[in-house]
C-alpha cells in the first residue's frame, strides 16, 4: 500500500504562491492535490473540541441535514454551526485548487463532518456522481481537513489517482469496491492538513483500526450549475448571513437574502432531511 507523504514535492503545497505549472499537472493526472499546515495546532483543537460539543448538543439528530451513518459522529451544515468553520470554504489555496479542477464559477456544496469510531469507517470505492463524467465535464471537488494525525491505521481516505479521468465508475468496473485496488493509495498527514481532490477520483473512507475517533470536516464545492448538497438559501440563518462577507455569501450562493427560515425550523422535517441519504459525506 502506498502512502503520500511529505516528500512529494509535486503534490505538497507549503507556501503562499499560487499553483506552478508542475503543481498543476500533477493535479490533472492524479486527481489529488495535498495542503500543509492548512490549519494551525490552536484551530485542530478548537475545532475537534467544537464538534464534540455539537454532537453532544444535537444526539441522534446529528447529521440528518444530509447523512446519518453507523459507527461515525457526523455533523451537518456546520456554516450555520460556528464561524470557525468558514475558513474551510474560505482558504486560498483550497479554492484555487477546487478552481483548477471545475473552473472558476464554483459554490460550496456542502459543509459537514465525519468521526470514524473505532472499528469503524470503512466505504467502497466511489466517486461523488452517479454517472460517468469524462475529462473537462468535472462537477465536484472534495477537501478533507485532518483534525487528527490521518494514519495507515486510523481510517484514511484511500483514492486510486488518475480514477477520475477514466470515464468509469467503480461499481462496474470492480468485482468488489469494498476490495483493496492494486493502485489505491492511503491519504496520510499530520493534524492541520488539508488534502484537495477531484470528486469524481475513485476513493473511500478505510477502517478506523486504532483506539481513537478519527475526525475530519468535508468541504464539498461545484460548479453553480451542479445543484447543491445542501440548498444553502434554504438552511441559511439570519445570524450567519449577517457575519458574512460579500465573498462568503458569493461561495455560499445566498446572495440578497431577505426571508430566512424560522428560529425553531423542524430539523426532523422532510425538508430538512431532504438532500444526499445515501451521500458518503
Amino acid at each position: 500500500m502506498n502512502t503520500i507523504n511529505t516528500t512529494h514535492e509535486a503534490e505538497v503545497h507549503k507556501g503562499g504562491r499560487s499553483l506552478s505549472d508542475e503543481e498543476k499537472q500533477s493535479i490533472d493526472i492524479n486527481g489529488y492535490f495535498r495542503i500543509d499546515n492548512a490549519l494551525s495546532p490552536a484551530q485542530v483543537v478548537a475545532m475537534r473540541t467544537r464538534l464534540q460539543e455539537i454532537v453532544d448538543i444535537e444526539g441522534d439528530d446529528a447529521g440528518l441535514e444530509v447523512h446519518t451513518e453507523v459507527g461515525t459522529d457526523r455533523i451537518g451544515d456546520l456554516v450555520n454551526k460556528d464561524p470557525m468553520f468558514d475558513i474551510c470554504f474560505s482558504h486560498p489555496r483550497v479554492l484555487e485548487t477546487a478552481r483548477h479542477m471545475l473552473g472558476n464559477d464554483i459554490r460550496l456544496s456542502a459543509l459537514n463532518s465525519r468521526t470514524a469510531l473505532p472499528g469503524y469507517g470503512h466505504h467502497g470505492l466511489h466517486a461523488d456522481s452517479g454517472s460517468k463524467v469524462q475529462p473537462g465535464e468535472y462537477e465536484k471537488a472534495m477537501s478533507i481537513w485532518l483534525l487528527c494525525d490521518f494514519t495507515e491505521d486510523n481510517g484514511p481516505t484511500r483514492v486510486v489517482p488518475g480514477s477520475h479521468s477514466w470515464g468509469k465508475l467503480a461499481a462496474e468496473e470492480m468485482d468488489d469496491p469494498n476490495l483493496d485496488h492494486p493502485d489505491q493509495i492511503y491519504l496520510t498527514g499530520k493534524a492541520g492538513t488539508c488534502f484537495v481532490f477531484n470528486a469524481h477520483i475513485w476513493h473511500g473512507g478505510t477502517m478506523n483500526n486504532s483506539e481513537e475517533k478519527r475526525p475530519a470536516i468535508f468541504a464539498f464545492f461545484g460548479r453553480r450549475d451542479v445543484s447543491q448538497s445542501i440548498d444553502q438559501k434554504k438552511y441559511m440563518r439570519p445570524e450567519t448571513y449577517e457575519r458574512l462577507d460579500a465573498t462568503a455569501r458569493h461561495m455560499l450562493d445566498v446572495e440578497g437574502m431577505t426571508e430566512f427560515s424560522p428560529a425553531d425550523f423542524d430539523r426532523r422535517s422532510d425538508q430538512y432531511k431532504r438532500l444526499n441519504k445515501d451521500s458518503a459525506y
